[in-house]
């Protein structure tokens, strides 16, 4: 699975990209996770599976959604305590209720929404 943190210069999404590689590799899984930029996109979509997004993005939300459907990527807007997941776990738990049913869409909570 390969995941994208999306934020707004690439500084924190590398936080949390190395927070959820860590996680994954504790638990056994393969699970690659790379920090990029809201001006990365959509060129690094074709890159991703899920594309997790820097709560000060919610804005863009929608527009980032448009760009990943027709690539059949998950975007996932992280939790405004994202920082507050120090080892990761909690953002892979966010990752897995998300892909836990592929096809048919999540119900939006206020750390995810489907790309409209």
């Amino acid at each position: 699975m390969r995941i994208l943190v999306v934020c707004g210069a690439g500084a924190s999404s590398t936080f949390v990209a190395q927070r959820l590689r860590h996680a994954a590799q504790a638990a056994g899984r393969r699970i690659s996770a790379l920090a990029g930029t809201e001006r990365s996109l959509p060129i690094d979509l074709d890159a991703a599976d899920i594309v997790l997004v820097w709560p000060h993005l919610q804005h863009a939300l929608d527009r980032i959604g448009h760009e990943a459907e027709p690539r059949d990527v998950r975007v996932i807007l992280l939790p405004e305590d994202v920082f507050t997941d120090v080892d990761g776990r909690r953002t892979l738990d966010l990752v897995d209720s998300a892909l836990a049913a592929p096809d048919t869409p999540p119900t939006p909570t206020p750390t995810e929404r489907k790309p409209a």
